[in-house]
């Protein structure tokens, strides 16, 4: 029997999410949103596809969170976007309402299955979903890290003129601001990026992926990044399916890793069948430890507003 996947919210994040995850024939995937037609539509549209591009992935729009019934990866994409302006935290409250209502639901159809959250702001809704499900923290991850990394990483290759495949990087923290990219971690073929850019330069290139998302917003005036994003719930969704074991940057629940408890925040973590097998932990440097613990105050500040 194939594996299936639901992804709730089918707005650019979420069906494009479907469109890679049926490219890799990953799984069946269920999409779901409260607009009726919208999710039907795009499904059979990419269901069409099929025969073009060769996979034999299902597909099915729906309303009906039924039709979700016995899914072993649940992503949550659904909440309001961000418009020009709006930061993170002006969409705290309402995608509060959101997440906790969707949660509800998947617990309710589906649970057994691992939870991807994506929606904004992430460190904060990931919270909501863990403790709304009640779910043990190994099946409740929040995509964020590996999106930032890739946008680091992209920035490092152009920078260096190299290809992206040569670049890995690494960036802890919450998602939004107050990240924290580790340059030291973070490398070109093996090679410390602090051996091969000026501080100034790597001070740029760590300045704009934290405001990598905005920048986008800004360009596209009435929209927010989804290519990168949904690519990066992807990889999550195949490291999960495959039992890869791959150690990747996500918002994982912390109780005393990094000096931090009972709040999400992006970690390296190994990702397998079982959703988050291991934390992965690396010594920080003073000044690394006080931004890290910055970034999770910034989140602390967060959860403590919606109570959870």
């Amino acid at each position: 029997m194939r594996r299936k996947v639901t992804i709730v919210g089918s707005g650019n994040v979420g069906a494009t999410a479907a469109h890679w995850i049926v490219d890799k024939e990953l799984a069946d995937v269920v999409l779901i949103d409260i607009i009726d037609g919208v999710p039907q539509g795009k499904a059979l549209d990419l269901l069409q596809s099929g025969p073009v591009e060769g996979f034999d992935s299902h597909l099915v729009g729906t309303n009906d969170y039924s039709d979700s019934a016995d899914s072993d990866i649940v992503v949550i994409t659904a909440g309001l976007p961000r418009k020009p302006g709006m930061s993170r935290d002006d969409l705290l409250m309402k995608n509060y309402e959101i997440v906790k209502g969707v949660t509800e639901q998947v617990v309710r159809y589906s649970p057994g299955c691992i939870l991807i959250v994506v929606s904004n702001p992430l460190d904060a809704m990931v919270q909501t979903a863990y403790r709304v499900s009640g779910f043990p923290k190994n099946r409740v991850i929040g995509m964020a890290g590996i999106l930032d990394s890739a946008r680091f990483r992209t920035f490092i290759a152009q920078e260096l003129s190299v290809s992206v495949e040569n670049v890995h990087a690494f960036v802890l923290g919450g998602h939004g601001d107050t990240m924290v990219p580790m340059p030291r971690y973070s490398t070109v073929a093996g090679i410390p990026i602090t051996e091969l850019l000026s501080q100034e330069r790597i001070d740029a290139l760590v300045d704009r992926t934290a405001n990598g998302g905005a920048e986008i917003v800004g360009l596209l005036k009435t929209g927010s990044a989804y290519y990168a994003p949904s690519a990066a719930v992807t990889e999550m969704v195949e490291a999960i399916f495959k039992d890869k074991r791959k150690i990747l940057p996500c918002a994982a629940f912390l109780e005393g890793e990094y000096g931090v408890n009972g709040l999400f925040v992006g970690v390296p973590v190994k990702l397998g069948r079982n959703g988050i097998e291991e934390i992965v932990q690396i010594d920080l440097r003073p000044e690394e430890q006080v931004a890290l613990n910055r970034s999770a105050a910034a989140v602390k500040e967060l959860v403590e507003i919606i109570k959870v």
